[in-house]
This record gives C-alpha cells, structure tokens and sequence, in this order.
C-alpha cells in the first residue's frame, strides 16, 4: 500500500473485490494456495491465541486474588463505591483518547508499514502517535484535577439525593490520586500495540497482572488508617508497573527508533487520528456508558455499584481468556491479510475463529450463571463482604452472564472491521448499542423494582441484551462487506455448542441438586469439573473437530515430552 492508499477513507475502502489481484496471483501461481495461506495464518493465530490465553487465565487467577483481597478489606460499602466511581472516571480518560487510538488505528496501519517491509515509516508512525497521546492526556488529566469536584458532585452523583458530603470527598480525593495513570496507562497502550504488530504477546498479557499485584500490595501492605485511599495508591504503583514490565521487550525490538519531531505533519500520523475520531466517539459513549451505569446503580442503594462492577468483572474473566486473546492475537494477521487484499483468507480466518469462540463461550455462560452462587461466595464471602453482598453480586452475575457470548462476538467483529482500516462502522452500530443500553438501565432497573426484584440486575441484563444485539448486527454487515462468511461452518458450531451446553447445564444442575445448598467450595469444584467433563463428552460424541485438534495437539506434546525423558 502506498502513501496514497494510507490516506483512502474508511468510506471509500468499504466494499472489497470479490478476489483482489493479489489473490487473483496467488491462486494462479499455485492451485489451493488460498487455503494453504488460511490455514498458516489459522494456525499462526491459534498459537497466539493460546499464548494470550495462557497468560490471560494467569493475570485473572491474580485479579481474582485483588478482588478478594479488596472486597475482604471494604465488602460493597460507600466507600468501595467511591473507588469504583472515581476509577470510572479515569477508564473514561484513557479510553477516548488511547484506547480508541490502540485498538481502532494504530494496530492496522503500524502492521501495514511492518508488512511492507517499512521500519523507519513504522515507528516514525510510533513516535508521533505517542507524541500526540501523551500531550493530550496530560491536558485531560490536569483538566480533569482541576474540575474534580465539579465533574463528581454534577457527573457521578447527579441522581443520587442521599449522597452526603463526606462521600463526594472521598470520591474527588480518590479521583486526583489516580488520574496520573491516564497518562500512563496511555503510553503502554500503546507499547502493548507495538509488542503485538510484531507478534510479541506473552509479555503485554501479563502486564495487567502487575497492576493487580499492586492493588493488592496497596490494600495489604500500606497504612490501614489510610482507608480507601490505599487502593488508589495501590492503582498509581499498578500503572507504573503495567508499562515498566513492558519496556524491556520494547527495547529489544528490531531497528526500534524514536522520533521527537514527528507529529500532526506526518500522513501516517494524520490516517491513524482520522481513522481514530469515529472510534472515539465509540468509545465516549461506551465509556459513559459504564459511567451512566454507575450513575443509576449509585442511586440503587449502598453496595449496588459496587456488586455490578464485581459481577461484571467476574463475566469478564472468561471473556478476557476466550475473546479478547482471539481478538488481540487475530489482529496483527487480520491486518496483514487485509493490506494484501487476501479477503477470502481473510474470510475463511475469521469463520474459524468465531467458531470456536462460541464453542467456548457459550458453555462459559450456562456455567455462570448456574454456579454463579458458590463462585461469588467461594471467592469473596469472607470479612466484610456478607452473605447479602454475595446475593447482591450473584444476581447482578446471572444477567451478565446471558451476555458472555455478545461480548466475545463483539471483541473479534470490531476487529476485522479495524484491520480493514473501517472504524466507522462499529462506532456506528456501537454508539447505537449503548444508547440502547443506557436507556435499557432505566427501563429494566424501575420494571425489576416493580416486581420485588432487585434493581441493579436489570443493569446488567440492559448490557447483555445490547451487546447482543451490537454483535448480531456487527456480523451481518460483516458478512456482506466481505461478500460471505462461512456462514454454514459457523452455524453448525454453534448448534453444536448448544446441544453441548444443554447436556452439560443439566449434568450441573443435577450435582447442585444433590447438595445440602447451593453454595461452597465443593458445589463449585464439583460442578466445574461435572460440567467441563460432561461438555467434552458431548462434543466427542457430536463429532466437533475443534475438539479432535485439542486431543491430538495434547497427544503430540505428551509423546514429545516421553520421547524427551
């Protein structure tokens, strides 16, 4: 792609050929090379996906252990309310400037350069990017210390009638201590990026695992008089942490440069903050979303934001493992195959990836929400957190866990579009979503409290029932920008994985039946194993090939490691 094409609008690169010259060359150059280059690039992402998992399931076990550690610490009290919300804010920050730069832009066309074989283009590209986000933030954050008060007392607690002063206090105190790590988190974003266009993704994955770990040290190991402030602190160490455990790898990569001067005059620069504005404005209204959400649960009572922000973390756990290792350790090939206009590799790439998504995903639902009783109370029932905070968490977890499947969809689709330098379309359909979410809360909050049950669960069924509608459309309109979609192929996973998961919720809820209650460690080890055994079982006998693949990798390493002895 030349300079030209790096300034071609998302609009006018919207609607591929059917077979672009470049694969016209390759299938005539050598017959079933197409599905030779689909399967390198299935197995390249396949191995990526499981590096990512590998570490993702690492750094969760590790954000399982700072959550217990906090909720132990402060249970859903106000004050566990005040952290939520003001960290709120912050995530809000980094996400409309870095977040949308990372994941929408940057990614897709830094890849270009590095396909092209361009390393002084790449990180000239870099350079100027990260010149520009750090001055932005910086300004925000200091705007941000400034109108602190402002932005709690008119944003967070605008519904909230009973808040009380001292709270608003604590809430703005806690914001200005961790809006340093706006700036921060910000810049490695963005090295994370550079990592994982180079196919580095070991090291950027575990990089959260740091920012738990020192929540953790903050809640444990700082003065105890300090309160609440001590996990803000705890969140300055993480950020410092999340970027510093990077740099290493970044140092070594190949004809790494900086460029102090680069900025607003550079093309890539300009197409990367062109192909970035409309993925800001996707992500302002995701963000305030989430903040919206606050808002209302905020106004639900002591301990309702705080149990949503647990359960959500907890659907997030699987979603990280399964999705967001697939869509991080996708894009990069997904870019490269798009700036090669290989769109029918491209095709067969992301069938196969969102089959085996599902395969995961929905099982990880129906196991949710039918143990979602002894995990909350296994993990968290302990000091302050009551048997009434683990009733109030569970309830939010059953609604979010009905969106698990949206969700991981969600992270692939936004993706394809992104390496297809196209961040208009799934800001569009996503700004849409949200709003639907947003006015959903209201709605589905009072209907729920109209029936005697608990509010804050309609909350999360508002984000599941948007979500879900945001990926149904995503696919769609995917399917037709990419003339097809091995639409077969993946129907016939997912039928799979619901005949699947059926057997396997019924083989769960039976062991849960033979229990004295529905709670405890071996409710959830019981049913964990039940069910991870009866699912197999299930798609051993449906015949799925994803699960033979499993099977016979496991079998290869086992005879490697025999063979080794």
């Amino acid at each position: 792609m030349s300079s030209q094409d790096l300034e071609t609008s998302p609009q006018e690169s919207k609607t591929p050929p059917e077979h672009s010259q470049t694969e016209e060359a390759v299938l005539k150059a050598k017959p079933g090379a197409l599905a030779e280059g689909a399967e390198t690039a299935s197995r390249q992402i396949a191995r990526a996906t499981g590096i990512v998992m590998f570490a993702f399931i690492l750094t969760s076990l590790v954000g399982v252990a700072h959550q217990v550690v906090i909720t132990d610490a402060f249970g859903t009290s106000a004050a566990l309310d005040s952290f939520n919300a003001a960290n709120r804010i912050t995530e809000l920050l980094f996400n409309l400037v870095a977040g949308g730069a990372l994941g929408s832009a940057f990614i897709p066309i830094f890849t270009g350069f590095l396909t092209r074989d361009d390393k002084r283009g790449a990180w000239r590209l870099a350079s100027g990017v990260v010149n520009i986000v750090f001055l932005v933030l910086i300004a925000v954050s200091v705007l941000a210390w400034i109108f602190a008060p402002w932005i709690v007392k008119n944003g967070l607690y605008a519904l909230t009638a009973d808040s009380n002063i001292g709270q608003l206090d604590v809430t703005v105190r806690l914001l200005r201590i961790m809006l340093p790590t706006v700036v921060i988190f910000g810049i490695s974003g963005l090295v994370m990026g550079m990592l994982n266009a180079h196919r580095s993704f070991l090291i950027p994955a575990l990089a959260p695992a740091m920012y738990s770990l020192s929540i953790i040290f903050g809640t444990l190991a700082l003065p105890k008089n300090w309160g609440v402030d001590r996990l803000a602190v705890g969140v300055l160490i993480g950020a410092g942490g999340h970027l510093l455990l990077q740099l290493p790898s970044l140092f070594r990569l190949p004809e790494r440069a900086y460029y102090a001067a680069v900025g607003l005059k550079d093309k890539a620069v300009r197409q990367v903050l062109k192909l970035m504005l409309p993925r800001l404005i996707g992500a302002g209204v995701v963000q305030l979303n989430f903040v919206a959400n606050t808002i209302i649960a905020l106004s639900l009572g002591e301990g309702a934001a705080s149990a949503v922000v647990l359960a959500f973390t907890l659907m997030m756990m699987p979603q990280r493992a399964i999705a967001q290792s697939a869509g991080i350790a996708s894009l990069p090939t997904l870019s490269a195959q798009a700036e090669l206009g290989q769109y029918a590799q491209m095709r067969a790439t992301i069938a196969k990836i969102l089959r085996g998504m599902i395969l995961l995903a929905l099982p990880a639902s129906a196991g949710l929400i039918l143990l979602r009783v002894p995990l909350v109370r296994v993990l968290y029932e302990r000091g302050e957190f009551s048997p009434e905070s683990t009733r109030l968490v569970a309830w939010a977890l059953l609604w979010y866990a009905a969106g698990l499947v949206g969700h991981s969809l969600v992270e692939v689709l936004s993706r394809a579009f992104y390496a297809l330098h196209d961040t208009r379309t799934p800001v569009i359909i996503g700004v849409g979503a949200m709003s639907l979410n947003i006015a959903l809360s209201f709605l589905l909050a009072a209907w729920f409290r109209s029936i005697g049950w608990m509010p804050h669960g309609g909350l999360a069924l508002a984000n599941s029932a948007a979500t879900g509608l945001e990926s149904l459309l995503l696919l769609e309109l995917l399917r037709r920008r990419l003339q097809g979609m091995e639409g077969r192929r993946i129907l016939h996973g997912t039928a799979a994985a619901l005949a699947a998961s059926a057997l396997m919720s019924l083989a769960v809820f039976g062991w849960l039946a033979l229990l004295p209650d529905d709670g405890g460690i071996t409710a959830l080890l019981g049913g964990m194993g039940i069910g991870v055994l009866a699912y197999a079982l299930a798609l051993k006998l449906l015949r799925v090939p994803e699960l033979d693949s499993i099977l016979t990798l496991v079998q290869r390493k086992l005879h490697l490691k025999k063979r080794r002895i």
